[in-house]
């Protein structure tokens, strides 16, 4: 990475699904004070419904994937499964340090870590811990977007990523949004003013 330039600061928000991290995020991302901007990360899957390229993801082909993985331009990247990959491009952190501002991750636990022990001065990994997983059910149940078996991979899942939480550098419990959000807010002030 480029050091000759602003270097920001990296703000990892991870949960399990449905515990309402892209909620918050997307509301950090609105105040202004904070200076974030958003990290888009690549995959190799083919697109969604209205997803857009470059705004949403950047939709790169797997073989164009693994030319990347193996040049090292990705700062976290996964299998998440047989050919399906996520990851963080370099080139994008420096893209978002080039317009002044720090950068936001909404990404899944074990990208989160690894950023963090790439950055660890750089970095506020916050974990959105949802009330319970009964309460985690519900919501995403309420989202009406998948299978009960769908759901119930998440929710064994989500199990496993609560497991990991004590590896973040806070916790935010997202029982109410408003007070998850107020508190997402001044826990990213404080780092930034650190």
């Amino acid at each position: 990475m480029s050091s000759n330039s602003f270097q920001g600061k990296l703000i990892v928000f991870s949960a399990p699904s449905g515990a309402g991290k892209t909620t918050i995020v997307k509301h950090l991302l609105q105040q202004q004070a904070l200076n974030l901007a958003f990290s888009i990360s690549a995959t190799s899957r083919k697109k969604r419904g209205e997803e857009l390229d470059g705004k949403d993801y950047y939709f790169i082909s797997t073989d164009q994937f693994k030319k990347h993985i193996k040049t090292g331009d990705f700062l976290e990247w996964e299998e998440v499964y047989r050919d399906n990959f996520y990851g963080t491009l370099n080139s994008e952190i420096e893209r978002i340090w080039a317009m002044g501002k720090h950068v936001i991750f909404d990404i899944d636990v074990s990208g989160g870590l690894r950023i963090k022990k790439k950055f660890p001065e750089q970095t506020l990994a916050i974990f959105i811990k949802p009330p319970s997983i009964d309460e985690l059910k519900i919501r995403l149940k309420k989202r009406q977007t998948e299978s009960d078996d769908k759901i119930n991979m998440r929710i064994s899942k989500a199990s496993a990523e609560l497991a990991t939480a004590p590896l973040f550098d806070c916790i935010i419990e997202n029982i109410t949004l408003e007070k998850a959000q107020e508190e997402a807010i001044q826990t990213v002030q404080r780092f930034i003013d650190s």
